[in-house]
């Protein structure tokens, strides 16, 4: 995969701690993440990840925070809706092994 695979992207700055929580999580499971914590609008982040050609991005906000779920979004633009942070690390955990055979 790519040499960043999942970006973080929180909606407000109150979503900025809950976006540290999850970039560690997936960081000790191994993945190469990063958060994108600038006071930018949404869309643009989104759009600069694109760019980036980085394969997942996981917009955290208030109802994440309440739920303990992210909002996965593909490089493509494809919406995969609300997941939570465990389900989501095995999802990619079995796309990275399949890919590597």
């Amino acid at each position: 995969m790519a040499p960043v695979q999942v970006k973080v992207l929180p909606v407000t700055d109150r979503a900025h701690e809950y976006a540290q929580s999850v970039v560690a999580a997936l960081d000790a499971a191994g993945f190469r993440v990063e958060g994108d914590y600038r006071s930018e609008k949404l869309g643009y982040k989104i759009r600069e990840t694109q760019m980036q050609k980085i394969p997942y991005m996981l917009v955290v906000g208030d109802r994440d925070m309440e739920n303990n779920t992210v909002s996965i979004r593909t490089r493509s633009g494809e919406d995969l809706g609300a997941m939570n942070v465990s389900d989501f690390i095995a999802k990619i955990r079995t796309e990275v092994d399949t890919k590597a055979r």
